[in-house]
């Protein structure tokens, strides 16, 4: 009876130890919550994670001996997850945004990027798109102002010439400012055809300052020109952010971008994913994916298909990475001390680089 006793007051003495160990492991683990957002995180086929934001968060969590567990989400999830505590911190390429500040903690800074918009990346010849690229306002301006030039200068030469030079020059306003704007216009692009040339010393000063400037003009005319007709285009006309009012944009709910087309009075379509956006985008179902840029250029690049989809060269909005944590969490500063030290590291400037590439 009294073994059975000894054996029972062992039991529960085991029992609490054992407990107090267990409890004390729990507490020293983290719950790390994240979603797959290549190349930041990368959830492999043995369902190991990788990316540039968990090997920054494995080399904080072994510099302050940290033990964790993970735990996936959408995005929506995720940032909900952390704003009620279930988690320790979301390891995740999260923008910073005032919005998201309200209900939970940042980090440093981690990555600095910026919006950009996919789109298809149709070749259009039609004559249709052709004719809408020559009457663009863009194209409009940089005719406009080569006429105005072509003018100006044909005007000074006919004020020198209109009196001296009556052949070429004169015979009235109307025709001596024709062919002066004739004789400008030909000089500009070396023509010369030689049926028109100044006669006094300041028409000729003129002109050979004209041949001069007109040899640099004419070149930076030309790129203007060509900019204006062949800049990245969508046949749907995808130029710039604000042909974005025009045509079907999608982008994920809760992103940073989703937060950028609201203050900017777009309408768009949201989606549950970035996925299900690049396949949408794929099929023609919407015109223009408004995501993070690095995150779409990975991905267009790893599958493989830069000869559908292209990320325009546009940067929307300037935005920032940080894990999050819950408001007043006290593991923020003892991460960030880590955070800071890693990231100024040589090392973490070749880890960046060999995920990104000279960005």
């Amino acid at each position: 009876m009294f073994l059975k006793k000894i054996l029972l007051l062992l039991s529960c003495i085991l029992f609490t130890i054992i407990s107090i160990f267990a409890q004390a492991d729990q507490k020293n683990k983290i719950i790390v919550g994240t979603k797959v957002a290549e190349p930041f995180v990368i959830k492999n086929s043995n369902n190991n994670w990788t990316g540039l934001s968990f090997e920054l968060w494995n080399r904080i969590a072994k510099d302050l001996g940290f033990e964790y567990e993970i735990r996936e989400y959408d995005l929506q999830g995720l940032l909900d997850a952390v704003s009620i505590n279930e988690i320790d911190i979301a390891v995740s390429p999260l923008t910073i945004t005032s919005e998201r500040e309200n209900v939970l903690d940042f980090t440093h800074s981690y990555f600095t990027t910026g919006l950009s918009i996919a789109v298809s990346n149709k070749e259009d010849n039609n004559i249709l798109t052709t004719a809408k690229n020559i009457f663009s306002t863009e194209f409009i301006e940089v005719v406009l102002l080569l006429s105005l030039t072509l003018f100006v200068v044909g005007f000074i030469v006919w004020l020198f010439e209109r009196k001296k030079n009556k052949e070429q020059f004169g015979d009235g306003i109307t025709k001596g400012l024709g062919s002066s704007f004739w004789w400008a216009a030909v000089t500009i692009t070396t023509v010369g055809y030689g049926d028109k040339s100044p006669k006094t010393t300041g028409g000729r000063i003129v002109a050979l300052i004209w041949m001069f400037a007109g040899l640099i003009m004419i070149s930076g005319f030309t790129a203007a020109i060509a900019s204006a007709l062949t800049v990245d285009k969508l046949d749907v006309g995808i130029n710039s952010l604000s042909d974005l009012y025009e045509v079907s944009v999608g982008t994920v709910i809760g992103s940073s971008s989703e937060e950028y087309l609201n203050q900017n009075g777009f309408d768009f379509i949201r989606l549950s994913n970035f996925e299900e956006g690049m396949e949408l985008l794929s099929n023609n179902k919407i015109d223009a994916l408004v995501y993070d840029a690095p995150i779409l250029k990975y991905y267009i690049k790893t599958k493989n298909i830069s000869n559908k989809i292209r990320v325009l060269p546009i940067i929307l909005d300037p935005i920032n990475y940080a894990f999050a944590l819950p408001s007043n969490s006290s593991l923020r500063e003892t991460i960030n001390r880590v955070l800071l030290k890693e990231i100024d590291n040589a090392d973490w400037k070749k880890i960046v680089n060999s995920y990104l590439g000279n960005r």
